[in-house]
């Protein structure tokens, strides 16, 4: 189903009042968990709107104008990367806040309905990639293309706002602060409305590395792209009771305290390991960013802006993880998450720049939980009322499990990326289903 899906228009949207900044905002360094990230892709989201009552040609201008009006406030988002070749054959890499401005695409796929963006039925890639604009774009490419990207696209009954942002200019936590402020700023529709905001920056915080950080060229290094093929994407939906019912078994299992995400996690962990068809012998891992703001020493404010986070990965055996069951699970990435500490991630730093790696892509027998639902999806209303839906487009990876606030109070949805077998299996997974009600 491709949706009769045409480019309307291509634009770039700069920062309203763009000033040339001052030295120090100028230039910002990419830290090692930056640069570890220059070989994926952009990160991509969206928001799902019934149709507005205003024509789409008004859409689109509140939107450029208001947008250009936020970026004023969160400028690094419409800078550039530069890169600078090293005379040891190496390269470094730092934002330059510039002001280039931002890419907005405004499309149409008149056949696409709001229920089929609901229910994200089929294989990937399908109609829905092409709602998202930054799709094969990688972080590096930020040298050319704009760190963040934005596109409209208007359906039969619907609109979706989706974005791609590169992650060494921001993490989750930066990129919905960014979307809540836009839909802020386009609800009151004031053209003289601005930022009454100084944007903190996260700053240098690795003082045992000296920057700029010399590293091979991610682009001409010989490299082998790992690509998912034959994938499926689900909704998995859990409410509230079934969250608090797997938090009290999984702590009547566990010697710690289990919040509820975690117990629901490992739910899905171990049914999806269960169902894979990897041997007993075999690693899985669990992969999830921590946001580390208030976990370094001295801490970040929760409103600083820029890539904060680090990956935390919990590794066990499918045997383990099938023995052990939910409590035993669940206190894996519990561990894990309370093993995230200032100490560890700048040994792990310092390690990282002694021996630099920056991988390609996940394992494909990894759960990569991503996102969070602690982010407020709903409250950006842009003026015509608010999203009844939160997605996650491209790149696609098998195990991918993008986490988002459910849009009933305290449930949880669960945009899962799998292979047809486990779908399958998950489908009539009665033990599954108990707590996952799967779209």
């Amino acid at each position: 189903m491709e949706g009769n899906f045409v480019v309307i228009s291509k634009s770039i949207v700069s920062l309203r009042n763009f000033k040339e900044p001052t030295t120090v905002k100028k230039k910002i360094h990419l830290t090692p968990w930056d640069l570890a990230r220059l070989r994926f892709g952009y990160l991509q989201r969206g928001l799902l709107f019934p149709k507005p009552d205003p024509k789409i040609d008004i859409i689109v201008s509140r939107l450029q104008a208001s947008l250009s009006v936020a970026l004023d406030g969160f400028y690094p988002l419409a800078g550039r990367l530069v890169k600078v070749k090293n005379e040891d054959d190496t390269v470094s890499f730092f934002i330059s806040c510039d002001g280039s401005g931002v890419e907005f695409v405004h499309a149409v796929a008149k056949d696409i309905q709001l229920s089929d963006v609901l229910k994200l039925s089929g294989s990937v890639p399908g109609f829905f990639s092409s709602f998202f604009p930054a799709t094969g774009i990688k972080n590096y490419h930020g040298v050319s293309r704009s760190l963040l990207m934005v596109q409209v696209t208007e359906m039969k009954d619907g609109i979706f706002i989706g974005f791609g942002y590169n992650s060494t200019v921001a993490d989750a936590s930066s990129i919905w602060r960014f979307i809540n402020a836009w839909s802020e700023i386009c609800f009151k529709d004031s053209g003289s409305e601005t930022l009454q905001r100084h944007l903190q920056l996260k700053g240098w915080f690795f003082d045992g590395i000296d920057y700029p950080i010399h590293i091979p060229d991610p682009e001409t290094k010989p490299t082998s792209f790992v690509t998912s093929t034959n994938l499926q994407e689900k909704m998995f939906h859990v409410t509230k009771d079934n969250a608090l019912k797997l938090e009290a078994e999984a702590n009547g299992e566990a010697d710690q305290k289990i919040s509820s995400i975690q117990a629901v996690l490992a739910h899905i962990w171990c049914s999806m390991v269960e169902h894979s068809g990897m041997s007993r012998e075999e690693e899985t891992h669990y992969r999830l960013p921590i946001n580390m703001r208030q976990r370094l020493n001295p801490p970040l404010g929760e409103e600083c802006f820029g890539n904060v986070s680090q990956t935390g990965i919990a590794t066990v055996t499918v045997g383990e993880l099938l023995d052990q069951g939910l409590g035993w699970a669940a206190t894996q990435i519990n561990k894990m998450e309370l093993s995230q500490t200032d100490e560890k991630a700048k040994e792990s730093a310092e390690n990282w720049v002694k021996n630099v790696k920056i991988p390609v892509s996940v394992g494909s027998k990894d759960l990569v939980v991503t996102n969070s639902h602690r982010f407020d999806m709903y409250c950006n209303d842009f003026g015509w009322g608010k999203p009844i839906a939160a997605r996650a487009g491209p790149p696609y990876l098998n195990g991918r499990l993008v986490v988002f606030q459910g849009i009933d109070q305290e449930s949880i949805d669960f945009q899962a990326c799998l292979q047809p077998h486990v779908v399958d299996k998950l489908l009539n997974d009665v033990g599954f289903k108990e707590y996952v009600h799967i779209v």
